[in-house]
């Protein structure tokens, strides 16, 4: 008779956290100041905030929207501001910024949503790979979230770790 198949990967009592659970979903969209630049240098009060009055903010209904300008010009702060005004009833989130500094702010929001005390004195395996490529900041930021509260994290599978971080005994005086 052989011994019974123990899948000891179940058995260990670890979690799993797949981060691209968290990965920001949704469409993104870029507002680019310089398209209502004079000369695509400069801005000018009156025309600009006549442009922006003629735009049809409803295309940025539910998206996440980066304000930016990519022209080599003095933007003031109070035009991102006004743009912001416009742009705050539709979309779903914005930030002044890039693309790339949005997908980190969405993905740092939906990281942030994690309840931290759900993990104490787990331990935790942060998937390591998977389908959808995760930004090295995710990983810095998860562990950042969970180390106060779990056991150990690892990275990696179940079936194959490396240790990231294991809380130290208690010493009994």
């Amino acid at each position: 008779m052989s011994d019974p198949i123990v899948n000891k990967v179940a058995e260990s009592g670890l979690i799993t956290l797949n981060l691209e659970k968290f990965f920001p979903q949704g469409e993104k969209l870029v507002f680019d100041l310089k398209d209502y630049l004079f000369m695509g240098m400069i801005l000018k009060e009156k025309d600009f905030r006549e442009s922006l009055k003629k735009i049809d903010w409803g295309i940025y209904s539910a998206k996440n929207v980066a304000i930016t300008c990519t022209a080599d010009a003095i933007i003031p702060v109070w035009a991102y501001m006004l743009v912001a005004s416009y742009i705050q009833p539709y979309a779903a989130d914005f930030i002044m910024g890039d693309e790339i500094q949005l997908h980190r702010y969405l993905f740092q929001k939906n990281l942030s949503a994690i309840n931290p005390g759900e993990y104490k004195d787990k331990r935790v395996v942060i998937k390591g790979c998977g389908e959808t490529p995760i930004d090295d900041f995710a990983y810095a930021e998860i562990t950042k979230i969970l180390r106060p509260q779990v056991k150990s994290i690892m990275y990696g599978e179940p079936c194959s770790t490396v240790p990231i971080f294991k809380q130290s005994p208690v010493k009994s005086i």
